[in-house]
């Protein structure tokens, strides 16, 4: 099966999920597979309910309502990808732009070993993103990135965790956490870096999460 046809059946089975999830499908779901893992971009997706949330300035409670239905949504993901696709993930990530009804999914592909992509501005990406990390938490143990396609970067962290944040996440407050690194991330990132004209590109998106357990996070650029 070509790589057209395995993100064509990807992307429709993911569609397929979310509507029985939430009730309502996205107006389109584009899949990118790339050796390190694969991307979703999900567009125009959010029900009435869900607006109404918004409407009233509830995010959290947004945020909390799709956490919950897509902790159930991703062992399915990861079990089709498997048995259907003969790929196997580790780790998965998941955003949303609230402001444009979008949303990210990222499943980190399990490797004994992967080629860097030594792209250029490689470097100045992760001093960016490593001076991000610093004033929000901590600078990372490791930093990686990669291109998946022409419009999308993938940018890997693994150990940000500060003492507080653990300490937290053992006293339930994990959503919390998230919601807060979340806005103050992203609005460092928006603000504080050039990492868009640096790489000729116009910025489209910004997608952040974690991995609590694992203390890895995914940040996903994606550009016009």
């Amino acid at each position: 099966m070509s790589t057209t046809e395995l993100t064509s059946q990807l992307s429709s089975y993911v569609g397929r999920l979310l509507r029985e999830r939430f009730g309502k499908g996205p107006e389109s779901i584009h899949a990118s597979i790339g050796k390190q893992c694969i991307a979703l971009h999900i567009r125009n997706f959010i029900g009435p309910v869900e607006r109404f949330l918004l409407n009233k300035e509830e995010e959290q409670a947004f945020r909390y309502t799709r956490e919950l239905l897509m902790k159930s949504l991703l062992p399915e993901l990861s079990a089709y990808l498997k048995d259907t696709m003969a790929i196997e993930v580790g780790e998965l990530f998941y955003d949303w732009g609230i402001h444009n009804a979008s949303g990210m999914i990222v499943a980190l592909i399990k490797h004994d070993d992967v080629a860097i992509d030594d792209y250029a501005g490689r470097d100045e990406v992760h001093a960016q993103i490593n001076e991000v990390s610093r004033k929000v938490q901590k600078e990372p143990v490791h930093t990686d990135s990669w291109w998946l396609g022409p419009r999308t970067l993938i940018i890997k962290r693994e150990g940000i965790l500060i003492p507080l944040e653990k300490e937290l996440i053992g006293l339930g407050y994990e959503n919390t956490l998230k919601t807060t690194k979340r806005k103050m991330e992203k609005r460092y990132l928006e603000d504080t870096t050039t990492i868009a004209p640096m790489l000729g590109k116009e910025l489209a998106d910004i997608y952040v999460d974690w991995d609590f357990d694992k203390d890895t996070s995914v940040i996903a650029y994606t550009f016009l």
